[in-house]
């Protein structure tokens, strides 16, 4: 079935090129020689907005706006219910924690996201990508600044948002 499972680990040292064939999947940047194929199409004869409907992606540095954290999910599906952005939130584990500032969901993140901590905006990053509900998930050392607890409780809603979708997993570790 040509939208079954697939999970793909790269794992290697820093500078191996591991986050560069995320980037080139993503578009950020076209091949220089051969073609990358999803479902047996060129992705450089795509658009790349067509391209990244299609794709969501966790990365090491994540970008939050200096906007509140439930607009900050939200820019994964604009025009999703303020439900549907707490749903995401508690799959990514960082609902109880937005419960429990001040301003909640209202909190605004400050520029790049200084409020928060690093764990906290992969959070944010995890429930956007959640909320996005993509056919491809990137996820580009989407763990690396969580606790082992954290990492554990995320690693478990990961599987079941990657489920029956194609999953590439970049990792040092």
């Amino acid at each position: 079935h040509p939208h079954s499972l697939c999970v793909c680990l790269q794992v290697g040292q820093s500078g191996s090129g591991k986050s560069t064939i995320l980037r080139l999947l993503f578009r950020f940047y076209d091949v220089q020689g051969g073609c990358i194929r999803i479902d047996e199409q060129d992705i450089s004869r795509v658009t790349q907005t067509s391209l990244r409907s299609y794709i969501g992606v966790v990365p090491q540095d994540t970008v939050l706006f200096n906007d509140s954290i439930r607009n900050n999910i939200r820019y994964g599906r604009i025009p999703a219910s303020d439900q549907e952005v707490e749903e995401a939130a508690l799959a990514a584990d960082i609902h109880y924690k937005i419960l429990s500032l001040p301003e909640g969901y209202e909190t605004q993140v400050g520029e790049r996201g200084l409020k928060l901590s690093g764990g906290e905006k992969q959070r944010v990053a995890i429930a956007r990508t959640i909320l996005k509900d993509p056919r491809i998930i990137l996820l580009d050392e989407a763990t690396s600044a969580l606790d082992t607890q954290t990492e554990r409780n995320i690693q478990a809603s990961l599987s079941k948002v990657c489920a029956n979708r194609t999953t590439i997993v970049v990792t040092h570790r």
